[in-house]
């Protein structure tokens, strides 16, 4: 990094100074990194899936200060090369199966150069119409893609925004459930509000619960069992609300989700909306891992029941081609929201936001700003269309099921759970590592061939604990993986056992 070495002649000299958005070094730049980018997607099966370096090992490569004097854009990427590309974990591999797919496009990509390009903070209408105005219409698009009912879109009496992540969509919907309630009952009586979920649901509610100021010991995580295929029992709930009702407790808020993130479960919405509904809770659906495949209409049974609930969230940069990030949160009582989350300072005061006719989505959100994450969805449903989006999800579930067969020929290994959409959650069975191996030792078993599978670096997956059995998740859905790397991911599986049966 020459860069670091003194250059008097920059020293408070403003007439060396460079301009930080000179077109022509823009464009020329921006070719270079293009280019540095498709290479990158040209060359990423070359690299092991799962990053191999050890803790800190970044500090060691890099200086202990930032550069005095400019560097070049090529000096940089040669460090990006060098430096960064060892310490990543490739999430766009086609044969990452690992946690959840987080797919990209070339649509998506430029969507988010558009974002950076135009740099607006949208956070009323009148800091910049178009953003507030084409995600309140590109939020109605993709509802009636997802064929919601018309109470959670503009067209109807609801409305559409997108979050950053689904953790933002639980706190704000935890919070306007909470003072929904509290103007009711008293602000005093918060101690006694409680929150309802499976075991299987997103640890990222139990702390959107704790932010929201719910009691810890408040917090209800549901035990599911094999005979619902994990999913949350609407006896189970009825009971538990019925005990906290006796103990003098107040129930406030149930999260019902549509594909949980270890295996895919998947809750019966209308069931479970009958009693949350005769005890006033509010219910929110997350989907944010296989929502977006409910655009297919044989997929969409999944949200039967959704005219009953309040709120639903699902992450676009998941599923839908769309990158990082991109929650997409539908209320269909938007007044609960913005109740919660309105501030409205002076200096943000002006006639538009005064006349109630415009959003101001600094309403439907923690923070103040706000990025313009509405052109990126936009150019992804206008680039590719509804059909093909469909069918990029059919091919993932296709390959999913391809997997499943797989594992299901082969009488060493077991399907724990149903397969829903595109995950695949399987194990070794005790009996292959040796007669009287019990469920201890055969979890133990499959924990060591999960660890070899992800060292090869030919593959990346994670694993689930269902019960008290260890489960390993193939998850597909990445942009780039094709039948070829589903089967070469079985393979892999397949000789790392015959290494461990060997041992």
């Amino acid at each position: 990094m020459d860069s670091l070495k003194f250059s008097p002649e920059l020293q408070e000299n403003s007439a060396n100074t460079i301009n930080p958005l000179n077109l022509e070094e823009f464009r020329r730049q921006g070719h270079i990194m293009i280019d540095f980018i498709a290479d990158y997607y040209q060359n990423i099966e070359k690299y092991p899936v799962l990053s191999n370096v050890e803790p800190g090992y970044l500090r060691k490569c890099l200086p202990d200060s930032a550069p005095h004097c400019p560097e070049q854009i090529e000096t940089i990427l040669k460090d990006v090369q060098k430096h960064i590309i060892p310490g990543i974990t490739h999430w766009q591999s086609p044969n990452h199966f690992a946690y959840f797919p987080a797919g990209i496009s070339t649509a998506g990509f430029l969507g988010e150069m558009l974002i950076s390009g135009f740099n607006v903070v949208g956070f009323s209408w009148v800091s910049s119409p178009a953003a507030t105005e084409l995600e309140s219409i590109v939020m109605d698009w993709l509802g009636q893609m997802l064929k919601l009912p018309s109470s959670f879109l503009f067209s109807g009496n609801g409305g559409g925004v997108i979050q950053g992540t689904t953790c933002e969509a639980l706190l704000c919907t935890i919070v306007a459930a909470r003072d929904q309630m509290l103007s009711k009952i008293g602000r005093e009586k918060i101690g006694k509000l409680v929150v309802y979920a499976s075991d299987q649901t997103h640890s990222s509610l139990e702390k959107a619960a704790k932010i929201a100021g719910i009691h810890p010991e408040n917090f209800r995580s549901i035990k599911t069992t094999e005979s619902t295929s994990f999913a949350l029992s609407p006896e189970a709930l009825k009971m538990a609300i019925s005990k906290d009702i006796e103990d003098g407790l107040i129930p406030l808020f149930l999260c019902a989700t549509i594909g949980t993130t270890g295996i895919n479960a998947v809750d019966p919405l209308g069931p479970l909306c009958n009693i949350a509904k005769e005890h006033g809770v509010w219910v929110h659906v997350d989907a944010a891992q296989a929502g977006s495949a409910c655009i297919c209409p044989e997929l969409r049974y999944f949200l039967n029941g959704i005219e009953c609930v309040d709120s639903f969230s699902l992450n676009a940069h998941k599923w839908l081609f769309t990158n990082l990030d991109c929650c997409c949160l539908w209320v269909n009582n938007p007044s609960a929201l913005t109740k919660s989350l309105t501030t409205n300072p002076e200096y943000l005061s002006n006639k538009a936001s005064e006349s109630k006719k415009v959003v101001d989505y600094k309403d439907w959100q923690i923070t103040l700003s706000r990025r313009f994450r509405a052109i990126k969805l936009w150019l992804v449903l206008r680039s590719y269309g509804v059909a093909n989006l469909r069918n990029f999800q059919r091919s993932h579930v296709k390959m999913a099921k391809s997997f499943e067969a797989l594992v299901r020929g082969d009488k060493r290994f077991e399907v724990v759970v149903p397969r829903n959409f595109a995950m695949v959650c399987f194990r070794m069975v005790p009996s292959a590592f040796g007669a009287g191996v019990e469920l201890d030792s055969a979890s133990k078993l499959n924990q060591k061939l999960l660890e070899l599978v992800n060292a090869s670096g030919k593959v990346f997956m994670t694993h689930a604990m269902v019960g008290e059995i260890f489960v390993i998740r193939c998850a597909i859905g990445v942009t780039l993986t094709e039948e070829k790397h589903v089967i070469n991911a079985w393979k892999v599986v397949q000789e790392t056992a015959n290494t461990i049966l060997k041992m």
